[in-house]
């Protein structure tokens, strides 16, 4: 058996603290990041991250686990940190996610959304005072996510080939995507706020994960992250209900209706296509499969609000036409 240096590390650096000799940590996940989880088993639950420094930043983890905990709300609290080597030892929230639970009873499904909803405002509201800390989601970085679908599912895993005209249009419609972005209002974005990074809690729900990517970006980033989630998809009605529960609670002001639901909309189109080009790349670059399993649930979302929106015609005839079928045929 290959012999895991970083595992062995880490369990000596946690069984020095008081309390903690003799402990051996229990893998918990891996997520589509380089980060590894344990769970250290006494009287009292504790988690254990091994996030490699070379390639996760350990640093902006134990900030913005800060910010969030000074808001009141509930995530993980570093309780002792090695960022030389990129360990830290960690509150335990549990093991029940979000998507577990909304599968396993859905009639528990809007009390989870309505928290994850007031939580999220609590965020933006509460976020003010810190967002300006935050990295910029800048047209650079957006322009850099959209590059994703086209380089990675489009190109690597389905084998498509741009023509000169296919790529006017697909300029057109990053200008689209990115320009709607960085007109809306900035706020504090968690940036992955989805059913696997929030956890059932018994009070103070929900538990909330995987923040360090944080940055100050546009107000409906999260929402749509959250109510368009590439694991798990309701029925638009739906969707729409919960979203005007959002903006009927918002303090965001001179935003109509009207705009919101476009903003909604245009900024779900730019996560799903970022989030469909990870997924290829989780599968061709780092050898994780399950992901690429959401690509035709994370894109239906795009063909849905296609007929409302002429900007996107040239995304539904690239998906439903050429895409999806080259799709079919790699599984």
């Amino acid at each position: 058996m290959e012999k895991d240096t970083r595992l062995d590390l880490l369990t000596e650096w946690v069984r020095q603290f008081d309390g903690f000799s003799g402990v051996c940590p229990v893998p918990v996940s891996v997520d589509a990041s380089f980060r590894r989880y344990f769970r250290i088993e006494t009287k009292q639950d504790y988690i254990v991250m091994d996030a490699p420094p070379l390639l996760e930043d350990t640093k902006a983890y134990i900030t913005i686990s800060g910010y969030l905990a000074g808001m009141g709300l509930n995530c993980p609290r570093v309780l002792k940190a090695d960022i030389e080597r990129g360990f830290l030892l960690l509150t335990d929230l549990g093991s029940i996610q979000y998507l577990e639970q909304i599968k396993a009873n859905q009639s528990k499904a809007n009390t989870l959304y309505s928290d994850a909803i007031d939580a999220l405002l609590v965020i933006q509201k509460s976020g003010v005072s810190v967002q300006n800390e935050l990295p910029s989601y800048d047209d650079q970085l957006l322009y850099s996510e959209l590059s994703l679908f086209r380089e990675w599912l489009c190109e690597r895993h389905a084998g498509l080939v741009f023509t000169d005209e296919d790529d006017y249009r697909w300029q057109l419609v990053c200008q689209e995507l990115v320009g709607c972005a960085l007109a809306q209002p900035k706020v504090f974005v968690h940036r992955d706020y989805h059913s696997r990074n929030l956890m059932v809690m018994p009070e103070n729900n929900p538990g909330i994960l995987d923040f360090q990517d944080a940055v100050e970006g546009p107000y409906t980033y999260d929402l749509v992250s959250l109510l368009k989630d590439c694991y798990v998809k309701w029925p638009q009605e739906v969707t729409r209900s919960r979203a005007r529960y959002f903006f009927e609670k918002m303090e965001i002001s001179d935003i109509t209706k009207q705009r919101f639901l476009q903003d909604f909309d245009l900024m779900g189109v730019q996560r799903h296509l970022k989030a469909a080009g990870i997924f290829a790349r989780l599968l061709h670059r780092d050898n994780k499969k399950s992901y690429i399993n959401d690509v035709p649930r994370t894109l239906s979302y795009i063909i849905d609000l296609a007929p409302r929106y002429p900007a996107l015609e040239f995304l539904s005839e690239v998906i439903e036409l050429r895409l999806l079928p080259a799709f079919a045929e790699t599984l």
